[in-house]
Formats: C-alpha cells, structure tokens, sequence
C-alpha cells in the first residue's frame, strides 16, 4: 500500500493498494473510492462491539479489498487539521483521543483503553476512555489543528491543557493536577483541572481542540429569543 496525504487545513489521505490488499475504516468514513474496491461492514464481536460504543465510535468497521487489480481510496479528514500515519510494530501501541481513528491497514487491532485513574478520565479533559491501537501495520490519525511531537524521557512530563492530548505511546501516563490556588481557579481562564502526561514515550498534541473552536464560534452567534 502506498499513500499521500494532501490539502492541509482539510487534507485527505489517498491509498493506493494493490490486488487483495485491505483497508479498514470506520462506517461513513470513505471519500472516494475506485470502481473495484468491495466494501464489507464487519462488526467484530460483541465484546469489542460494546468497547467502541463505549469510547464513543461506530458499533462497525467497514473492510474495503481491492479485487482484480489496483485500487485506489480515500479518505477525508471531517475537522480542519492534519492527518498523520502512524507505522505500528508489536509491543509499540499507541493511544488517541476517541475521534481520532480514520483509517488502516488490516493488521492493526483497535480497542478500548480505560484510564487507571479514574481522576484522569473525569476531569483530564480526555474522557474516561480512550482507543488503543496495535497490531502490525499503518493507521492513519486525524487531529484537530496543528500537530506538535513531543518526546518525553523516563520521570519528565508535561502539563496540557483539557482538550489539547491527541496521543500519546502506550508507555506513557496521564493524571490530572489542580490549577493552584483559588484565584487562578476561577479568573484564570485555564479552568480548574489540567492533564499531566508522564514518560517515556512520545506525546503528540494539537493546536486547536474541536470543543475549543466551538465555543468560539459560539460565542458569535446570535443568541434565540
């Protein structure tokens, strides 16, 4: 499978696969697609069923084969952000915001990632759960805005906003902390929890959260009487 990723703010990633050759992708997430790939919604078992209506994703995958020949598909991004490919091995999981997932290659495996604290799912801005993916294979990510990569070692961390984690490597932890101090609470804009994110691994985070931009689009729209 070969693929380009184009037209950020709003990109799209094309695949190009070749005969049998098999994309995975949530329902309603194909773009376009050539004449000779077959669509095949699976639901995957009712136990990872119930995981990804619990992290808030469609109940069915939809399988998409190129048959007799090449065969080309896409998919769009549904936010303005960046699309990245991610290239999974065994033992290097990774985990993502509950939106996160797009698309990928047969080999890799989602799943239902609960946070050990439950302080961490309640009020880190994250939500009690997140996706885990594995396997072997690409997965291809859309996030909300602009992508930072940070790589934070063994005992070092960093603070993030709510809303703001968009993954992370399966090595690293998160918690939450209290803003300090009463004042900053309530006239600090910051709100009262932030994230804390714990090494080693890779942590990737994104410059405009979809909840951020609707609360600024909200506060400029007209208000019913």
């Amino acid at each position: 499978m070969q693929y380009s990723i184009e037209g950020e703010p709003l990109p799209v990633v094309i695949c190009q696969l070749e005969a049998g050759e098999k994309m995975i992708t949530e329902s309603g997430a194909m773009s376009w697609m050539s004449p000779n790939m077959k669509m095949e919604t699976v639901g995957g078992g009712v136990g990872k069923m119930l995981g990804r209506m619990f992290s808030g994703e469609s109940l069915f995958l939809n399988h998409y084969t190129a048959m007799n020949g090449q065969g080309m598909i896409a998919f769009a991004s549904s936010f303005p952000g960046s699309i990245r490919a991610f290239e999974l091995a065994p033992g290097q999981d990774l985990v993502c915001q509950k939106s996160a997932f797009l698309a990928s290659t047969a080999g890799i495996e989602l799943s239902t990632f609960f946070q050990k604290r439950i302080g961490s799912g309640l009020f880190g801005g994250e939500g009690f759960i997140m996706q885990r993916l594995s396997g072997q294979g690409v997965v291809f990510l859309e996030f909300d805005g602009y992508i930072k990569e940070y790589q934070i070692g063994d005992g070092q961390s960093i603070i993030v906003d709510t809303g703001y984690l968009a993954a992370m490597d399966s090595t690293c932890s998160i918690d939450i902390q209290s803003v300090p101090g009463i004042k900053n609470m309530v006239f600090g804009g910051e709100g009262v929890f932030n994230t804390v994110v714990r090494g080693p691994g890779r942590v990737f985070l994104q410059s405009m959260p979809i909840s951020q931009m609707a609360g600024v689009i909200g506060r400029y729209l007209p208000s019913s009487k």
